[in-house]
């Protein structure tokens, strides 16, 4: 598709935090925008809101213009959920989704696909981050808002463009990298995919399409990322704490390390960012800056300086002196991490984690691991599943979660069932002593805002 021709496009879905960024680079290419979603608030709103584009916050039919030249949709909607979509459809309009128009951008420069189970919105940021840094004014698209840019979108002139390329629904096939960083694998989406196998075989292809020339940046201490990391044909780097891995991390304190090549020491390094698994997302940037010929004493002013990217541990108030803290993390694997993060940092606290599980296909295949999740935490909370538009309703409900945990760990959890209760549950009980961790996929997030004392 020729985007140069295109001068009026309508998104479905425009509120979206990928979609966000194509709406960004559309509208810096002189394309008219416009689109729709619900009326819930999120980060986008103010995105569009300083861009001056116009969107409705009620799908229908009139909205979509007759003038209208490309229909882009966000992939949570086709024509059995979304009327606009019928209607393009109907009146046989180009359409073309969200993952399909971050190919076609990324496709004409040397694109680094940042992807895994976890990890990704993290270490893309970075990338992106430190490549622009440096000097090389990169384009980029990340999923998160990213805090030293105050949206998720880079437009640049340079040869880089770094995407945190997601593998739910195989959007993975749409994009022919340069380079890939692998950062982990971990069963995840069982409403897309049936199997572990059939998730891995998603990672197996794309490795595979990295060209001769290219390259692979792989975790090195996980069996299943160096399984997938054997379908390339490119040079494979390895990165982690294992002795067989090239880029090997030699750990000082909790965010300073040095990084290790072959036998000699690139530098030490440090990052803002709490947890082991930061230092591995920073390792893996490292060695992608390693390997273009990149200035690492810059590099390294510049990973030192990222503040991050919005709900990845971050940091979002008090409340009677208990500090609150907003994640993302919606898998048992990002749980864990995030929570031993806390207790890491926090070893005297009470520690609070106000989870919101994120669709019921993905509660009710790993029922058992989010059960044994919870390990760092003192106290949990679990709201209602929170479906999106992918889920209406599934065979287990936030109860059973909580009665397995319950049956680890007596009284440790408790089901609560809106955002609301959660809020007047804690608010007079937390203090000093307290931290609260709201994590999932969802709007959990409102619980910590609307605890924060303004």
């Amino acid at each position: 598709m020729n985007l140069e021709k295109i001068k009026k496009a309508y998104v479905i879905g425009i509120k979206g935090s990928g979609v966000i960024a194509a709406v960004e680079f559309l509208h810096s290419m002189g394309v008219e925008v416009l689109g729709s979603d619900t009326n819930e608030k999120f980060f986008t709103d103010e995105i569009l809101q300083k861009l001056n584009i116009p969107y409705f916050e009620k799908f229908e039919v009139k909205n979509i213009p007759s003038d209208v030249d490309l229909v882009v949709y966000s992939t949570a909607y086709n024509e059995n959920n979304n009327c606009e979509f019928q209607e393009a459809k109907k009146r046989n309009l180009e359409m073309i989704s969200y993952p399909e128009i971050l190919g076609e951008l990324f496709n004409e420069k040397y694109g680094i696909a940042v992807t895994g189970t976890h990890g990704k919105t993290t270490t893309s940021a970075m990338l992106a981050h430190i490549l622009k840094e440096v000097g090389t004014d990169p384009s980029a698209i990340i999923g998160s808002k990213v805090i030293d840019w105050g949206g998720n979108a880079l437009i640049g002139k340079g040869e880089f463009f770094v995407i945190e390329a997601d593998e739910f629904q195989n959007k993975l096939r749409f994009y022919n990298p340069k380079a890939v960083v692998l950062t982990s694998v971990d069963f995840d989406h069982p409403d897309f995919f049936p199997t572990f196998v059939d998730y891995k075989k998603t990672f197996k292809d794309f490795v595979a399409r990295i060209p001769r020339a290219g390259f692979l940046v792989v975790w090195g201490d996980s069996v299943d990322t160096l399984e997938v990391s054997k379908e390339a044909t490119c040079p494979v780097l390895t990165y982690g704490f294992g002795e067989e891995c090239e880029y090997r991390i030699i750990s000082k304190e909790i965010q300073k390390f040095e990084v290790e090549h072959n036998g000699k020491i690139l530098g030490e390094f440090a990052t803002k960012l709490i947890g082991k698994h930061n230092v591995l997302n920073a390792v893996a940037v490292i060695a992608v800056c390693h390997k273009l010929n990149l200035d690492l004493e810059r590099a390294k002013e510049a990973l030192k300086n990222f503040q991050g990217t919005k709900r990845r541990f971050e940091y979002i108030g008090e409340r009677n002196g208990a500090i609150l803290i907003d994640d993302y993390g919606h898998h048992p694997e990002e749980l864990k991490v995030t929570l031993k993060g806390a207790r890491e940092i926090y070893p005297e606290k009470n520690i609070w984690a106000v989870f919101h599980p994120h669709s019921y296909s993905r509660t009710e295949a790993l029922l058992q691991e989010f059960s044994q999740s919870f390990g760092d935490a003192d106290h949990v909370i679990v709201l209602d599943i929170y479906g999106s538009a992918r889920e209406n309703n599934g065979k287990v409900n936030s109860g059973d979660l909580v009665k397995l945990i319950n049956k680890f760990d007596r009284d440790k959890a408790e089901y609560l069932k809106t955002i609301d209760d959660a809020v007047e549950f804690l608010q007079d009980r937390i203090g000093a002593d307290d931290v609260v961790i709201t994590i999932g996929a969802g709007n959990g997030w409102e619980v910590a805002e609307k605890l924060k004392e303004k």
